[in-house]
């Protein structure tokens, strides 16, 4: 059974940093891609950022290219989401999200099989 859990939300002021953690387990396709979504109240939930299995690829929505870096560990069991230079407007649940294939762009949340429970990062201006 695949499990997805996040951790490293939290409250920041604007400017600060966060580091996301997404532990995944029962997961064992060698071709797969995780992402990172955020959902903030009222709004869609969207595609802030995404990885491919041995870190070949990586693809960022455009409001947080520069300061949001996805990055996987060697073992493949760890996708972190390292967010700099917070802004208010990235207040947000964020949640991890896993498919059994690569990813080739930025994909949409219907087409992710596997999610976390998600984890709530607030940024204060």
């Amino acid at each position: 059974q695949v499990q997805l859990v996040e951790s490293g939300g939290g409250s920041v002021q604007a400017g600060g940093s966060l580091r996301l953690s997404c532990a995944a387990s029962g997961y064992t396709y060698s071709r797969n891609c995780v992402g990172w979504f955020r959902q903030a109240p009222g709004k869609e939930r969207e595609g802030v950022a995404a990885i491919n299995a041995g870190n070949i690829n990586t693809y960022y929505a455009d409001s947080v290219k520069g300061r949001f870096t996805i990055s996987q560990d060697n073992a493949g069991n760890m996708v972190y989401l390292q967010m700099n230079s917070l802004k208010p407007e990235d207040t947000a649940m964020y949640y991890c999200a896993a498919r059994p294939s690569f990813c080739s762009r930025l994909r949409g949340a219907n087409e992710y099989n596997y999610w976390g429970q998600g984890t709530q990062v607030t940024v204060s201006s």
